[in-house]
Parts: C-alpha cells; structure tokens; sequence
C-alpha cells in the first residue's frame, strides 16, 4: 500500500496536482470526495503540514480552509509570518471519517495511511526545496519524524533532514501543536497559554526565515 506509482518522477507542483487526483495508493480515496493537495507559491521557504483534510476541506478541495486553518491565519500573522507566502499541505492527502447520523466524524489515520501517502508530501519537498518544514500535530509529525517523536516533549526543536524520514529533504523540520487542539481547549488560561507557546515556535521560524533570507541577500 504506497502511493509510489501514481507519483509522477521530476513533476512540479501542476503535475503532481493532477497525479494526485487519481491517486489510489490507499483505501482512503474510496469515501473521499476529493484528493486535497497542498497549496502555496512555488518559491516558499516555509511548508506547513497537518494531518489530514477536514470535512470542509475534502468538500471545498483546498487544506486548511476551516476553522482549523483560520485560526492557523491568526497564529502566523501573530508570528509575523505570511500565510501567503508559505505552502500548506498534509501528511495525508484524503479525508478519513466515519459516519455519526448526518455528520462525517474525523478519523485519525493508521500509521500504514501516513506511510502510503508519504511519497506525495516527498515529491512535494522536492519542487519546492524549501528552508523549513512544520510539522502541526502529532500525527503530521510522527509521519515526518518516527513514532518515538512525541509534540508534547519534542515540539519546537529544529532538526535537519536526515533525522526525518523524508527521503532527499534537505532543509530543517519542526513541529508544534496543530490549532484544532487549540480549538479543544475549553480553559479560558489553558488556551490562551497553549496558544501563546505555539505562537512563541512559530517566531522562532520566522527569526530563523529572516535569518535565511539576509544571508542570501548578502
């Protein structure tokens, strides 16, 4: 089960897009509406991956247009950071649910689902070669970086591309809490501490982002 052979070699992001649409590398795609590929400009130095598209995601066909992703707009902009500039993904590209009456109840994806959509997010690295990679949740970054890694202990540590899975990624990759666990926080002190500590990593890149770019300047 890998979504290997529908990746196209070399593809840039247009290509990979329309590979995806049809991809079948796992069971996932026979109860989604639509494959959600990632989104952002093609020279990002920033790649934003959660974990999976939501509800309104695999209706709407773009990631992080929910709640979820609003409040990823807040966080970033808190940040200084520019949702525009920065490409968004998921470790998995269809939307697993199971059915509660009329509603589609999100479903965490088997680390065998995260395995076999590797390849997309990969391919995805490779067109963009970006500078940094934030992995948003625990599932997001144990695909990236093993199941030993644990958000709670690791978040907020940069590491290099050869402590990821990820093969030929050559830049650094982190993680933080992804903002749906912000949205399941129900104490007024809890939430706005957690929210501080996720904006507080997301500076963190966006010093290490300036960083990069006067460099090249110079």
């Amino acid at each position: 089960m890998t979504a290997e052979p529908f990746v196209p070699e070399g593809a840039g992001l247009d290509g990979l897009r329309r590979a995806a649409a049809t991809c079948k590398g796992c069971e996932l795609h026979r109860h989604a509406t639509a494959t959600v590929f990632g989104e952002g400009p093609e020279d990002a130095d920033l790649v934003i991956v959660g974990e999976q598209p939501g509800d309104r995601e695999d209706r709407e066909g773009e990631p992080f247009v929910g709640p979820a992703g609003r409040l990823l707009d807040e966080l970033l902009e808190e940040a200084a950071i520019d949702r525009g500039s920065t490409y968004v993904t998921n470790a998995v590209k269809h939307f697993k649910w199971k059915a509660k009456g009329k509603r589609r109840i999100h479903q965490r994806p088997s680390a065998a689902e995260t395995a076999a959509c590797r390849p997309w997010l990969e391919a995805e690295l490779a067109a963009l070669e970006p500078e940094i990679l934030l992995c948003l949740g625990a599932t997001a970054a144990q695909a990236v970086f093993g199941s030993q890694f644990r958000i709670t202990r690791d978040r907020g540590r940069f590491m290099t591309g050869a402590d990821t899975r990820l093969a030929g990624f050559g830049g650094e990759a982190t993680a933080t809490l992804h903002p749906s666990a912000l949205l399941r926080i129900r104490e007024h002190d809890e939430r706005r501490e957690t929210r501080a500590a996720v904006v507080a990593d997301l500076e963190a890149i966006a010093q290490r982002l300036g960083g990069a770019r006067t460099g090249a300047d110079g």
